[in-house]
């Protein structure tokens, strides 16, 4: 039987980060080199730095013009003006020495030059009128730098200038990267049942490199005991630092534990993190070595808890702190006592609060690192976090974007990630930031003050119409002046497989397929929910009414899988992932929002380019959509 890792001592982010660099500091010397200062940027000094030579070299004149002696200028005057010759000035450029007897220097235009090498002059010349005397800047022996400075291009223009052409720093350390797992592939590599394509690995590159440090990925290793052991062994003997992905957890071939246990010693294995639990922190000689686990959001978050720390300790950096805000959470999150939680965030100002929309918590869920505009912590031993509570965002972006963002909160459309790449390339710092949540989801957070626009499809069985009638039922006694900015028309229908293989062509024929449903609230869920009652059918006659999924490109994906047979969405979703698509009929796609939101300058670049005939020409690539007045402004109360 082959032997599970078991997590025995899951210990807090903070001990055992800890109880980590207390080994760092005890086995590991950090090393210093001296470099030229002209590759230096970036690098931290070891020790003070002390100018050579002064700056200027010498007295040197500041201004084109001529060299003069003050003292023999002082006749001069408008009245009168003084006449030198040639031997009373010498002609002098900018940065030209300023030698005895001369003492200042007049600007050439305020010269008069009346030939045969004569030259006028209006008025006296002070002592040291445009002369940059010796060591004006630089005085040789002065201190130019503090020791642990980072060095700046300006730093490099100074220590240049003041005779220092070689530094002192820090050595970059070496780290090694390694990626395991049998079923992992490059990129380029043929794709079968059961691969994962290797990605990870070139994150980590990355983020080293971001730090200063100098990566050197050395590809997959397969889940071979014996493989994994040797690779490990040799890096350790050659560069400064190892990090090992995937392979730390309770799986049976996840070998790197027992492969480090045997090379040296594991001081962590199982930190109180969500994601990341099972990260491993350990040393091979004088060599650390970090097991980061194998889902993206994991190792992520893993590598900024425990590697960042390390390679600063070890390069003498500062740890560069992301920019703070306090902001409102949008919804409730429930969070295990057990962990210290990172969730990531879309953030937004609307009106004069910032609201932060949790976005999914999945450790795999790699989109959600790049969607996201920050993390909230939920600590150790809290519950959870209340919808309403002020929270702290540590953000990705900077709050200058934030503050000129859209924020929408609604239903799902291909159109937003249009819209969200062309307002940044029309309207220069304006942004779109979307969360998926459905048509309802979205109009009750614009109700809370949680969005700026919620996208929204939803048809009221009454009338017949879309989202007007609704908007008067959830507002009209609210006092709030609301309105529409009109989006476009949409077709809404089945997305099957190539061939419709289960010959589905109206409503009846989900009974008889595996149907994949949307979320509750969401509009295309309200149509379908709409059609079943209109034709006697019950939800319980659908195989897969139960299950939800929150976008139209997610449905897409599950039947192109092969997982279901059959789900409501758009044609464009359809399109885009090649497959057939059976039309139901045209629905109204538009954005609600309060009247006093219309004048915000992202919301009138998003109306602009909504507008835009750009706009239009790549919507229509898409397929499955028209235009009816794209951007006008229907007010309703």
């Amino acid at each position: 039987m082959v032997k599970r890792n078991l997590y025995l001592n899951v210990i807090p982010v903070e001990e055992a980060l800890e109880r980590y660099l207390s080994v760092i500091r005890e086995r590991v010397a950090v090393k210093t080199e001296h470099i030229p200062v002209v590759h230096s940027l970036g690098r931290v000094t070891v020790s003070a730095i002390y100018a050579k030579y002064n700056s200027p070299l010498y007295n040197s004149a500041a201004m084109d013009g001529i060299a003069v002696a003050a003292n023999k200028t002082t006749a001069a005057s408008d009245i009168h003006p003084l006449v030198l010759h040639k031997d009373e000035y010498v002609i002098v450029d900018t940065g030209d020495p300023v030698h005895e007897p001369y003492d200042a220097v007049i600007m050439a235009e305020n010269l008069i030059e009346t030939g045969n090498g004569e030259i006028q002059i209006t008025e006296p010349a002070m002592s040291w009128q445009h002369v940059r005397p010796v060591g004006e800047d630089i005085v040789a022996h002065e201190l130019i730098l503090t020791s642990n400075h980072t060095i700046r291009p300006i730093d490099i223009g100074v220590l240049l200038s003041a005779g220092i052409t070689e530094v002192e720093v820090y050595r970059q350390i070496n780290v090694a990267i390694f990626a395991t797992g049998t079923e992992i592939i490059e990129p380029n590599e043929q794709i079968e049942d059961g691969s994962i394509i290797e990605s990870n690995s070139r994150m980590f590159e990355g983020l080293v490199t971001e730090q200063g440090a100098k990566a050197h990925r050395l590809g997959i290793l397969k889940d071979d005991y014996a493989l994994i052991r040797n690779s490990v062994k040799e890096a350790c003997a050659k560069y400064d630092m190892v990090i090992v992905n995937a392979g730390s957890s309770a799986g049976t071939e996840d070998f790197t534990v027992h492969v480090l246990r045997e090379l040296g010693e594991v001081f962590v294995h199982g930190v109180a993190i969500k994601p990341g639990k099972p990260v491993i922190l350990a040393m091979v000689g004088k060599t650390p070595v970090v097991g980061l686990p194998g889902y993206p959001v994991s190792a992520y978050i893993c590598y900024q808890n425990f590697v960042r720390p390390l390679i600063n300790y070890m390069q003498n950096t500062l740890d560069t702190q992301s920019e703070t805000v306090e902001a409102y959470l949008s919804k409730r999150l429930v969070s295990s006592l057990k962990h210290k939680e990172y969730v990531r965030v879309k953030v937004g100002k609307v009106d004069d609060k910032i609201i932060a929309t949790p976005l999914a918590r999945g450790a795999g869920a790699a989109m959600s690192l790049v969607r996201a505009d920050g993390f909230c912590v939920i600590e150790q031993n809290q519950e959870g976090l209340e919808a309403g509570e002020k929270v702290t965002v540590e953000l990705c972006r900077t709050v200058d974007e934030i503050e000129h963002t859209v924020v929408s909160i609604g239903s799902h459309d291909l159109i937003l990630d249009v819209l969200a790449d062309m307002i940044p390339n029309k309207y220069k710092n304006m942004h779109l930031s979307s969360s998926h949540v459905g048509s309802m989801a979205g109009l009750m957070a614009l109700k809370r003050g949680e969005a700026h626009i919620a996208p929204i499809h939803l048809l009221d069985e009454e009338t017949g119409t879309y989202n007007i009638a609704i908007i008067k039922k959830m507002f009209g006694n609210s006092g709030r002046h609301m309105a529409l900015i009109k989006g476009l028309k949409r077709v809404q229908g089945f997305i099957v497989p190539k061939g419709n293989p289960k010959h589905i062509t109206e409503i009846h024929d989900v009974t008889t397929c595996r149907y994949v449903n949307r979320q509750s609230g969401a509009g295309t869920r309200v149509l379908f929910d709409y059609l079943l009652r209109k034709n006697g059918i019950s939800p319980a006659e659908v195989n897969g009414y139960d299950k939800e999924i929150a976008t139209h490109m997610a449905v897409a994906a599950l039947v192109q899988s092969g997982a279901v047979d059959c789900g409501m969405g758009i044609e464009s979703a359809a399109r885009a992932m090649d497959l057939d698509f059976v039309p139901v009929g045209f629905e109204e796609y538009d954005f609600a929002i309060e009247g006093h939101k219309l004048t915000l300058p992202h919301v009138r670049a998003f109306i602009e380019v909504l507008k835009s005939v750009e706009f239009k020409e790549k919507v229509m690539q898409l397929g499955g959509y028209e235009f009816t007045n794209s951007g006008e402004i229907v007010k309703i109360l």
